[in-house]
């Protein structure tokens, strides 16, 4: 029943993404961007994990490019690898894979990153991730066996006070909407 509930949820949070001019969101993109900018200097990590966004998500290309000119933070992103992904260094060229998905070519490294910064479709009454349903970022976070700060972004706060999400499914520290 739960798991009904989770879809239907995820269904409606997409519709109301997906329901936002372009011009809105560009707008709420840059605002959620400087709340993400702050929070990170506060934060002070040395490794951070981003994500190379899709059409729904937060675009956090110009963070990304940002923290790269100030090379005081290192920026990973995910490399799909399995049911999960991995990190990898950001760096270009991006290649589309899977889900339409863009990410740079594979490297091995095995750093620990110290804050990451993921998209959600929607979040519920515990705080727990709603995401697209491939449960990547989930299986990523459950199988470290440390915690990094997680921050959330979403350019429309979808929330409901309902508990959707299952043990394994990731708590956010912070949510950073507009």
């Amino acid at each position: 029943m739960i798991e009904k509930h989770k879809r239907d949820f995820r269904k409606s949070c997409i519709k109301r993404l997906k329901f936002k001019s372009h011009f809105a969101k560009i707008k709420k993109d840059k605002i959620i961007v400087d709340k993400l900018i702050k929070t990170i200097y506060t934060l002070k990590p040395k490794r951070l994990l981003l994500y190379i966004p899709m059409e729904l998500e937060v675009n956090v290309l110009p963070l990304i490019n940002k923290l790269r000119r100030e090379r005081k933070i290192e920026v990973f992103v995910p490399y799909m690898y399995g049911d999960s992904f991995k990190i990898v260094k950001y760096r270009l060229p991006l290649n589309r894979k899977k889900f339409g998905i863009k990410e740079p070519n594979n490297s091995f490294l095995n750093k620990k990153i110290d804050a990451a910064i993921v998209p959600v479709v929607g979040i519920d009454g515990a705080f727990k991730r709603i995401g697209f349903g491939a449960g990547m970022y989930d299986r990523f976070f459950y199988r470290l066996n440390y915690k990094p700060t997680l921050i959330f972004t979403q350019t429309v706060l979808c929330k409901t006070t309902e508990i959707l999400s299952n043990k394994y499914d990731i708590q956010a520290d912070y949510i950073i909407t507009s």
